[in-house]
Parts: C-alpha cells; structure tokens; sequence
C-alpha cells in the first residue's frame, strides 16, 4: 500500500523523499564519486564514458551531460550530491541555484538578499483558485 504524500502538491517542488532517492541511488552515487580528485579527472576528460560506468538511465545521463540540474532533481537526484558536478565544473552553489531559477547568479543573490520568493501561489497547488487543481489536501482552506 502506498503511502499518502500530501506534500507532492507544492508547486514547483520535488521532495527528496525514499522513492526519490531510490530513483535517483545511482546518479546521486555518480556525484559522490566526484569527491575524489581521480573520478573527476575521468569525468571531464571523457564525461559520457564515465558515466556509462554507473546503473544510471539513459535520461539521468543526458540530464547531467546537459548540466540540466532540474532534470536531475526529477529523475532522482539530490541538490547536495548534484552540487559534486558544480564544483567539478568550477561553479559556486549560488551560481547552480541561479541556473535552476533562470536567473544570473548576481539575480539570485539579489533576490535572496532581498528575502526571497513571495510564498504567495507557491503553498499547494489549488491556492488562489487554481482550476488546474487536482485535490486539495485537508486541513488547508
């Protein structure tokens, strides 16, 4: 029997919970493989075939060929392990953050300084009268 996920209805979100993170073992396994200054020697000199050497679907390696973060955090994996292909590349976290907002890093630095997103339309799906809404968990009016 399944369990209820009432929390799968926040907009925009993923939650990394046990079914995430056996999606994802693989890929997040990859990433950790990173820590260590020989994997990523390989990984950049050759990515696609360093990636063959793991479990991963064929759409968790196109996602980290891509660099598509996203994608990444869709198909399993874990923004703490994903941040391994970040520095491997030379890039800040903030710098990942900004890519998977759309915006620079000077943006997303900007944005947070300033508080950060509004809550506002991003509680569940269905607030503000969402016609898109498939349910509305109980306990929220």
């Amino acid at each position: 029997m399944a369990l209820a996920k009432p929390y799968l209805d926040v907009p925009g979100t993923t939650i990394f919970d046990a079914d995430q993170s056996r999606r994802g073992y693989h890929l997040n396994q990859f990433c950790m493989s990173l820590m260590k200054a020989q994997h990523r020697a390989r990984f950049k000199a050759d990515e696609r075939a360093y990636l063959d050497e793991w479990a991963m679907s064929e759409e968790q390696k196109q996602a980290v060929l891509a660099r598509d973060l996203n994608r990444c955090i869709a198909l399993g994996g874990n923004i703490y392990f994903l941040a391994k292909i970040g520095a491997t590349d030379g890039k800040s976290f903030q710098q990942m953050a900004g890519s998977m907002t759309g915006m620079s890093e000077v943006q997303y630095r900007d944005m947070m300084i300033a508080g950060g997103r509004s809550i506002e339309g991003n509680r569940f799906v269905g607030e503000d009268g969402d016609a898109q809404a498939q349910h509305q968990p109980q306990g929220r009016n």
